[in-house]
């Protein structure tokens, strides 16, 4: 055992010494069952420190904190793998085909019932707006087929 444990050991024997209600003498291994063995390491390290404080050492600090670096978050030059469009089957978007515009009053929407008819701002066979989240992506023709209306894209819109 080293000496400064053996002289830390015997001040902590000495400064656990405590006087029962009966006043007699308590033994710090008395008192040190009642106590965790984390709790008598801590003391011990506080013990070490006061010593090598009293006795001019420096306590050993802990070790100094570095800079986080981040790797280089540039695009990869050589990246030429495309990814399937397979990827896209699962995504959600609001698709909305607008085939023309018209300003209303309330009282003249109220009004209206099935069989109504609204004149919109495009005369038939102009073009419909595609329009896909909120932005115009192509333009169309509206056709029927099967009994179904269809748009065919004739035109895509650049960004």
């Amino acid at each position: 055992m080293d000496p400064k444990d053996e002289l830390n050991r015997e001040g902590l024997d000495k400064a656990v010494e405590t006087r029962s209600p009966r006043g007699d003498a308590t033994s710090a291994s008395s008192v040190a069952e009642g106590l965790d063995s984390d709790d008598i390491e801590q003391l011990l390290d506080q013990a070490t420190e006061s010593l090598e404080q009293a006795a001019g050492e420096e306590a050993p600090n802990e070790p100094a904190a570095t800079p986080f670096t981040l790797g280089d978050l540039k695009p990869e030059a050589d990246r030429q793998t495309r990814q399937p469009i397979d990827l896209l089957g699962e995504v959600e978007m609001d698709l909305r085909i607008e085939l023309g515009r018209t300003l209303m009053r309330l009282d003249e929407v109220l009004q209206l019932r099935s069989g109504s008819v609204v004149a919109l701002d495009k005369l038939a066979g102009d073009p419909v707006d595609v329009y896909v989240n909120g932005r115009l992506i192509a333009r169309g023709e509206v056709l029927v087929m099967n009994d179904n209306f269809c748009i065919r894209v004739t035109e895509l819109v650049g960004a």
